[in-house]
């Protein structure tokens, strides 16, 4: 069975699994991650969006709130 990626470089969908044969990016499952009760990287994601804010509030770049 065939999947969909999406180039992390120009956005563009292609059947291709390993590089964009548009541009040559790297390609990515565009869906996200399935939901689990128990997220074991939970913990990690948190804590490494927690210190990315804080560098961004340190140097200056504005963040996305969600």
């Amino acid at each position: 069975m065939t999947h969909l990626f999406k180039c992390i470089a120009c956005g563009k969908y292609t059947l291709h699994d390993k590089t964009c044969p548009i541009c040559g990016g790297r390609v990515k499952d565009p869906q996200p991650a399935r939901f689990s009760i128990e997220d074991k990287y939970g913990d990690y994601r948190r804590r490494a969006k927690r210190s990315s804010r804080r560098v961004a509030t340190e140097t200056g770049i504005e963040t996305r709130e969600s």
